[in-house]
This record gives structure tokens, sequence and C-alpha cells, in this order.
């Protein structure tokens, strides 16, 4: 066997042991190819945005609201102003309820609106447990298998609690990530009294339900992203063609979720500048719309 196996002589190893040759170079791939998979679905690291949730002064706490036979947990976080606020919705990105989402609901908070996350896996998980009870492997297969009634019906349940709080003006918006950015388009379409969505990176629905939207759609895209960016065009002419408001912008060098990647302190230069550049357009546009 170690005559067979040695790689003293490549020639004879050929003639020997073709077969074994093929079931190493078959190994070699599968190794590959289950790295490449295992890479594509790691969930980021974010412990870096739960130390800085951590040091949040403003009040920031877990809610659960209920509908038909469902409980939904949800994060909401409060700004510390004396006037009542606008309601932010917040969609959770493929990788489910994240300290990054979090953090974002209390950086909306800082810059003055209540911010709710609810996390759209509450109930799916053993136990009745949400995202922090699968792992990232099931947290993106469950996301692939949610109901889209059922994702409705928990954002409307999040929206309607967080806009009977005392402390909101009774404005909403909703603002979506990844899979929530489509989810933040699509809520558009179910939601009249939406002030704006706020898509970034995110799938637009298909063209007869555009008709329904009644709020504009601001997107914030990425270049280096084309599996959504290319199709910006198409979106433009049917949103148009419906009598929408629509108005994309797109982050030179960016790459897909830099608003997550963007506040990681190792994001790269493209990222960090895409995501202050966005993080000052919405706040632009939030403070324009909350009229």
């Amino acid at each position: 066997m170690q005559e067979i196996c040695s790689a003293e002589d490549p020639n004879r190893l050929a003639l020997v042991a073709p077969d074994l040759i093929q079931q190493v170079d078959m190994i070699r791939i599968t190794l590959s190819v289950l790295g490449v998979a295992a890479c594509l679905c790691a969930q980021p690291n974010t412990e870096w945005a739960r130390q800085r949730l951590d040091k949040s002064s403003r009040h920031g706490e877990w809610v659960t609201v209920k509908h038909d036979n469902r409980s939904v947990d949800a994060f909401v976080v409060y700004p510390e102003v004396r006037e009542k606020a606008p309601v932010v919705l917040v969609i959770h990105e493929i990788f489910g309820m994240s300290d990054w989402v979090q953090l974002l609901a209390d950086e909306l908070a800082q810059a003055g609106y209540i911010a709710i996350a609810p996390d759209l896996l509450s109930g799916m998980g053993p136990n009745g447990g949400g995202t922090k009870s699968l792992s990232s492997g099931d947290v993106r297969q469950a996301i692939s298998k949610l109901p889209p009634d059922q994702i409705s019906a928990d954002l409307n349940a999040a929206a309607d609690w967080a806009l009977k709080q005392p402390s909101s003006n009774g404005r909403l918006f909703v603002a979506g990530f990844c899979w929530g950015g489509g989810q933040s388009f699509r809520y558009a379409t179910n939601r009249p009294d939406l002030k704006a969505a706020f898509v970034f990176y995110g799938d637009a629905p298909p063209a007869d339900a555009m008709a329904r939207i009644k709020a504009p759609v601001y997107g914030f895209y990425a270049e280096n992203d084309a599996r959504i960016t290319a199709s910006i065009p198409d979106t433009k002419e049917k949103m148009k063609a419906a009598g929408k408001t629509y108005e994309p912008v797109v982050y030179d060098g960016a790459g897909h979720g830099f608003m997550r990647a963007g506040d990681d302190p190792n994001g790269t230069a493209a990222n960090v500048k895409a995501r202050n550049d966005a993080w000052e357009r919405w706040k632009t546009l939030l403070r324009q719309l909350n009229k």
C-alpha cells in the first residue's frame, strides 16, 4: 500500500491505481465545495455590535406582540427626545435577528426615531424559540420557508404595537436589509399608511403588486452586487409605469450588506464610505418626510 501511494513515481501511480487517483480528486473537489458552502452560510461575527449596544444610554427592550395564534418577539428602542417620534419598522437580514440589527435600531433611536425590529423567526425554532435557537444554516432555511402572509401579519403586529405607544406621533416608515430589503419593498404593497419604504439591497416585488404601493420607495444599492443592482433599470421602468415614486442610489465600490459591513470596525474603506453616505441620505429623507 505504501508503494502504491508513494509520490516518488507519479507515472507508476497512474498506471497502478487510476481509480484511486480519481477517488482522491473527487474527495478534494467535494471538500472544496463544502468549504465554499460553509463560508457562504457562515453567520457574520457581530460581537462588535453587541459591545457597542451594551454601551448605549438609550432604553431598549424586548417586547412580545401577538396576533392570531402567534407571539412575535421584537426589539424596540426609544429616542431621548421631548416630542413624540415617528416609528421605523426594521426588517432583518437573511441572518435573522442579529446583534447588528439591534444596534441599528439603537442608531435609529439616537437619530430621534422609535425603532422596532421583530424577530420574524419567533416560534419557528426548537421549543418555540426564535433566531437564537437556530444554527446559521437553519436560520437561512427557516427564513426561506416563511409564508408571505405570516411575514406581513408579523410586521403589521409590530408596527401597530409601536404606533400605539404614547410617544409615537403616528407616522410609520419601514426599512429592510438584504432579504429584509425585499420584504420592505413588498411591505409597501400591503401597508397603505406607510410614509416611505427604504430598501437596502433587496429585490423588487412583481409589477402587478407595485400598483398597490402608496408611499415613495427609496433604494440603497451596492455597485459590486450585480445580482440585485442589475435589476434596478427594470424596476425603475415598472415603478414609473405604475405611477410610483422610486429613487435608487448605487454606492461606488460597495458590496452587498454594506450597511452592516460598513459598521464593522474592520470594514473596507468602500463599505464604510457607502454606509456613512447612505446613513446621511436616510436620515435626511426621514427628516423631510416626517411632516
